[in-house]
């Protein structure tokens, strides 16, 4: 069964396709994106969990080394470590990208994004039940986590081949967050090592927002249910979002480039309200991204969306 929205995955398919028609792309503006998506990643993904940073304050205290007065030192060590984990993950992928996927690979994320915050269970799988405050998937016993995480290694490499790399990394994700292995981190590590098998096909890195809180964790309760169409298309959407902003940066500017607007100005050209539109590009009908917390489409991408609705009517 596919999971992943054909419409989707033919937009998400021609974008990278266009971003790898301009490789090899400028070293200083994909530096600088790197740099960008890893302050992003590490701040919307610690805050996720409960991080108290904000996105500045991440960027302080790691480019700049500062303390935040007022703030933990577990959120600054959280904030470091993820940066860390993310220098590991590219040094793997550009070294290897067909690197095998593993359980050390698992356990070694685990490691680096729990280090001087929990030095006894750092990489180590749990010894013992765990309830996930709010949620109500009850994960595993300790006993079978072993068995589990070695089907999902198994799982991955049996599917790699089948399934679209964005469809095999939002699997991936929900698996790994299910069988819940570790004490802590299993969040940052599930996110991270979705990324890995994104980036050895070719997208850049991919960010949960921290905005998108609700709805991540509602399509994954749904996912726990073996219901996995609105959290693979929730990643995909994710996924759309990074390519958009690089395609914005990187592309040779040229006439007749779309020019993103938000969706209030969108409104004002077109015969849909503001709160329409948001509702398609929350559906993934309208191509559109977010920045901060406001989504960005084109007039084109509208056309696009009623050109097809066109077809469907027709």
């Amino acid at each position: 069964m596919q999971y992943l929205d054909k419409k989707i995955q033919k937009r998400i398919d021609d974008k990278l396709k266009l971003l790898n028609s301009f490789r090899p792309l400028p070293a200083s503006a994909v530096q600088k994106l790197k740099e960008q998506f890893e302050i992003e990643m590490t701040y919307n993904s610690n805050a996720i969990e409960g991080n108290s940073l904000t996105l500045k304050e991440t960027y302080l205290v790691i480019n700049e080394g500062l303390t935040i007065k007022g703030k933990p030192l577990k959120d600054h060590l959280e904030a470091k470590n993820h940066q860390e984990a993310l220098e590991y993950l590219y040094d793997l992928v550009e070294k290897d990208k067909k690197n095998t996927f593993s359980e050390n690979l698992i356990r070694s994320l685990n490691q680096i994004v729990q280090q001087n915050i929990d030095k006894e269970w750092a990489g180590r799988y749990r010894n013992s039940g765990v309830i996930i405050g709010g949620a109500d998937h009850k994960p595993p016993e300790a006993l079978e986590i072993p068995r589990l995480m070695l089907n999902l290694i198994a799982w991955v490499r049996d599917n790699k081949k089948k399934m679209h790399a964005v469809e095999l990394a939002s699997i991936l994700h929900h698996k790994l967050v299910y069988i819940h292995p570790f004490f802590d981190g299993n969040g940052r590590t599930s996110r991270l090592a979705m990324n890995i098998i994104l980036m050895q096909s070719g997208f850049p890195l991919v960010i949960v927002l921290k905005n998108d809180r609700k709805r991540y964790y509602q399509t994954l309760a749904e996912a726990d249910k073996g219901e996995y169409v609105n959290f693979v298309n929730f990643i995909a959407r994710a996924v759309e979002r990074t390519l958009d902003i690089y395609l914005k940066i990187l592309m040779p500017s040229k006439k007749g480039n779309e020019k993103y607007i938000s969706l209030a100005d969108l409104a004002k050209k077109s015969k849909f309200t503001e709160k329409y539109l948001n509702k398609l590009a929350r559906n993934g009908k309208l191509e559109a991204h977010k920045e901060n917390r406001n989504w960005l489409t084109s007039k084109d991408a509208l056309k696009r969306y009623m050109d097809s609705r066109e077809r469907v009517r027709k």
